[in-house]
């Protein structure tokens, strides 16, 4: 069985989560331990076990280690256990896929800076009040200054988030507006969730 070690700790997402899958791609069996930091290591974990491989993360200081397993039926066990666990649960295939992605690339709804600051924090507030929760929001753009700088939309997300969704901001964004240290609500996150939600989610919706 092949081992390496992959030490990507010097790379920006996306490119770890390319690169791991490259190396997994190019082995029929094997494993692989990779050294990357966060937020990385959250989109390796999720690429791994969407593959249907095994997973192992050890967090240290200022990095993690996952180790990756690779066996030449992976997916396919896995896609019959998911069968197998959906059946007893009384859930089919369609009705396990995710619901929707919201990507949110703007501070603001519309052309005008004021009007538009009203009507995006009544869009989130509208969200918290229906219970229309998505199962993801993706920040990306100017839209990181809603996860980071506002403080009137900051606790709505918050209430969002413990509704049940999954909130990420996108990384390099994040660092263009130079707001990494910011982060008030979720995680950071990279664009693999973009590419994620054209197969993953029933609907994605962009505002």
């Amino acid at each position: 069985m092949e081992s390496k070690t992959l030490d990507l700790r010097h790379l920006e997402c996306p490119e770890p989560v390319k690169k791991a899958q490259e190396e997994l791609d190019s082995i029929k069996e094997g494993s692989i331990i990779i050294l990357v930091k966060s937020p990385s290591n959250w989109n390796i974990e999720r690429f791994a076990k969407k593959s249907g491989f095994k997973i192992d993360m050890v967090k240290h200081q200022d990095y993690y280690e996952l180790k990756i397993i690779k066996t030449p039926y992976a997916k396919t066990e896995e896609s019959i256990l998911k069968k197998i666990v959906n059946t007893l649960k009384g859930k089919s295939e369609e009705n396990d896929s995710k619901n929707v992605l919201l990507i949110v690339g703007t501070d603001t709804m519309g052309k005008e800076d004021d009007i538009g600051r009203v009507l995006i924090k009544g869009f989130f507030e509208t969200i918290k009040a229906t219970k229309e929760i998505p199962h993801t929001i993706f920040f990306l753009n100017a839209g990181v200054k809603l996860t980071t700088m506002d403080n009137e939309i900051v606790p709505i997300l918050k209430d969002i988030e413990a509704m049940g969704a999954e909130i990420f901001s996108c990384g390099a964004c994040l660092k263009h507006y130079g707001l990494e240290t910011e982060l008030k609500v979720g995680y950071r996150g990279a664009t693999t969730h973009i590419v994620e939600g054209m197969t993953d989610f029933k609907k994605v919706v962009w505002i």
